[in-house]
């Protein structure tokens, strides 16, 4: 049975603590605002640790780092004169965001995931349902657009617009019309579509999915036989449409890992489950099953009636993914 809004994660608080029913969330924070931190020294302190920004940069002015994305959109572009050391750096984040998923980048990183995260926040609080009807693999065709654009008009298309390097000028020159840019987003996200930008829009999400699809690093539900169908997992997923394989497999034979691209390892089903049917972990098939034997203290058993099953697959679609 679906847990009513207004009780979403009281569950997990009460078996975790407020502090472990948030854990996951801190990390993801302080990691973001410690990356723009570590950006911004160098300019305000004169002590560089990173030195340009997300796009580009040095670590400690030795080691390249470059967005893949930005790569690809310079050699569509025509810049095909590029440095080994813009060529080493994206490898070096590509072969990163390999291990540690793709759209880890999404949840970890990006300074604007703080801004959607807001906006799916007060959609919950105000009980909005507004939902833009976009077709699965938009910002897939998003993607595709911004290359074909870099390539005829010779420029980094994206760039133009990217709010994350929006977000980096602002804090140095001054934010101007970025605020724009940002208070956009957040309307876009709270008013017309639900996880709308990160979800739907963003090509570096596409991309970094694409490259995640294969990552080593995976959310698992080893502990599924513990879910309770809450479907408190799904309200504060990103990309709720990647839980059900792994959950809810027909003969529970399946994978508990998932194995979608679309995941960010945000950690947010591992804080909200109060049973912790969900962890961080390995990409590998083997089947992990709860033998702890205050599960079933923990957690009211699994149904197995098909009738009611059928039934608890039929109140999951009714949600609003």
């Amino acid at each position: 049975m679906a847990t009513p809004i207004c009780d979403l994660g009281k569950d997990a608080i009460q078996a975790k603590g407020r502090l472990g029913a948030h854990k996951w969330l801190i990390l993801r924070r302080f990691t973001q605002l410690a990356i723009l931190a570590v950006f911004m020294m160098g300019p305000l302190a004169g002590f560089y640790i990173l030195k340009g920004n997300l796009a580009s940069s040095l670590v400690l002015e030795t080691v390249p780092l470059t967005d893949p994305l930005l790569l690809l959109q310079m050699l569509a572009a025509g810049f095909f004169g590029l440095s080994s050391a813009a060529i080493i750096g994206a490898a070096i984040v590509a072969v990163f965001y390999f291990i540690v998923g793709g759209r880890a980048y999404c949840s970890w990183v990006c300074p604007v995931n703080i801004v959607t995260d807001a906006a799916h926040w007060s959609r919950r609080k105000l009980g909005l349902k507004t939902k833009a009807g976009f077709k699965p693999g938009t910002r897939y065709w998003i993607l595709a657009l911004t290359l074909i654009l870099s390539a005829v008009t010779g420029t980094l298309a994206y760039e133009i617009i990217n709010p994350v390097s929006i977000i980096y000028r602002g804090f140095i020159f001054g934010m101007g019309l970025g605020w724009v840019f940002l208070i956009g987003i957040f309307l876009f996200d709270l008013l017309v579509s639900k996880h709308g930008w990160c979800g739907h829009l963003c090509p570096m999400g596409a991309f970094y999915g694409l490259i995640g699809s294969a990552s080593l690093v995976r959310i698992r539900a080893d502990a599924r036989d513990r879910c309770d169908d809450c479907m408190e997992c799904y309200e504060v997923c990103p990309e709720p449409q990647v839980l059900p394989p792994a959950l809810k497999s027909a003969d529970k034979n399946g994978s508990p890992v998932i194995l979608s691209g679309a995941c960010t390892n945000c950690g947010n089903c591992i804080d909200i489950c109060p049973h912790n049917v969900f962890a961080i972990g390995l990409r590998t098939r083997e089947i992990v099953t709860t033998k702890d034997p205050s599960a079933a203290e923990q957690s009211p058993p699994v149904q197995t009636d098909s009738a009611l099953n059928a039934d608890n697959r039929k109140k999951k679609v009714s949600i609003n993914l």
